[in-house]
């Protein structure tokens, strides 16, 4: 029989780590799990072919920059972003809130929604909690978020007040906007740093009609990030038990560690994509820089112990060539390998977690990551 959507299982847990699987319109995803950030319906320096030999479970799709360019109606009318981008497996889109928000100098906020300019053409949009159900409901996603403000650092409690004000008021917009089943929408906590505010504001979020999921926001917006590590485990194993629990744009390895430890399913951030380009590279030993001259006759792969493509065909010294002459292919290999280890990790951790191995695995992993 086949599973229902968003039926979710909660597998096994190690103190506050957790291991779970649940069922979207395209495919299981199993937690703990990192979504590599596809912004423009691209992975940047990967094909969708590269993300399946990867094994990346789902991928992130980016509401304003699809919306502005090529246009939600148009991958709708080219059978939806899914199909546009080649890709079978599930995706979540966010809101766009974030991206509009980030805008400080081009954007008003209003209890309406948010008006901005683009930072493509200055031309003027108005993006509110049903704009944005209809953008993702256009492009096809398994997984939508709400319409959210993510309220700055630091900012007043007057802000604050604010900001959870209007994301509530606008979950329950995007709750009656919503019009394709098929698509698991998320709440979205917000609160900074102030656990009471995050309990406030989950409360509130959690009082409305009950959801597929649900989400923290505002972390990783320039905060030190050890006090949202602090904060962590006394808020997650507040959300629902038995619904998924997801951390957005965070982070580093040992930022995904510490989150998996304090009870966090699902990940995403352009980090390991990001640093790739730079030539920052992860491995099992910790981390390094594939530019530094020591590599230039190193013979060996990146990683001894990883079985990906790059690691089993190209030495360090040519990467560092690649990377030191900026060759494309250098992006691409380095993304490749940072992006499969990402995938290797959540799959460790997963594995360590049903084995009942978790607390070994953590702190031996953890301590080759934190500087």
């Amino acid at each position: 029989m086949k599973k229902p959507l968003f039926d979710f299982e909660l597998e096994k847990t190690q103190g506050l780590a957790r291991a779970a699987k649940f069922q979207t319109l395209h495919g299981e995803i199993q937690t703990p799990v990192f979504m590599p950030v596809g912004t423009r319906a691209t992975v940047k320096a990967m094909s969708s072919e590269d993300l399946v030999e990867i094994d990346a479970q789902v991928v992130l799709g980016n509401t304003y920059h699809l919306y502005l360019r090529p246009g939600d109606d148009l991958i709708k009318d080219m059978g939806g972003l899914h199909k546009f981008m080649n890709w079978k497996r599930p995706i979540l889109t966010d809101s766009g809130g974030f991206q509009v928000f980030s805008l400080s100098k081009l954007r008003k906020i209003t209890d309406e929604g948010v008006r901005f300019k683009s930072h493509l053409d200055g031309s003027s949009h108005m993006l509110t909690p049903e704009k944005s159900m209809e953008i993702q409901m256009n492009l096809g996603s398994d997984i939508i978020m709400a319409f959210d403000e993510c309220p700055p650092y630091p900012c007043s409690d007057e802000e604050m007040r604010g900001a959870l004000k209007r994301t509530t008021d606008w979950l329950q917009r995007c709750i009656t906007a919503q019009t394709r089943p098929e698509s698991a929408l998320f709440g979205i906590i917000q609160g900074g740093l102030s656990y009471d505010y995050r309990m406030e504001h989950m409360e509130q979020v959690l009082g409305l009609e009950e959801l597929p999921g649900y989400a923290l926001g505002g972390f990783s917006v320039g905060e030190p990030i050890d006090e949202m590590h602090k904060m962590l485990p006394s808020i997650a194993p507040q959300m629902p038990e038995h619904k998924p629990r997801y951390l957005m744009g965070v982070g580093t390895p040992s930022d995904l560690l510490r989150a998996v430890n304090a009870g966090i399913d699902m990940f995403d951030c352009v980090f390991p994509t990001r640093v790739a380009r730079n030539g920052t590279i992860f491995t099992w030993s910790g981390r390094l820089n594939i530019k530094r001259a020591e590599y230039a006759r190193d013979e060996r792969p990146l990683d001894e112990s990883c079985e990906c493509k790059v690691c089993q065909n190209y030495s360090r010294g040519y990467l560092r060539h690649l990377a030191k002459t900026e060759e494309l292919l250098g992006f691409h290999l380095n993304t490749f390998h940072n992006l499969y280890f990402y995938q290797d990790l959540m799959k460790k951790a997963r594995q360590s977690i049903l084995a009942g191995e978790w607390e070994s695995f953590y702190q031996t992993t953890l301590t080759r990551f934190v500087t």
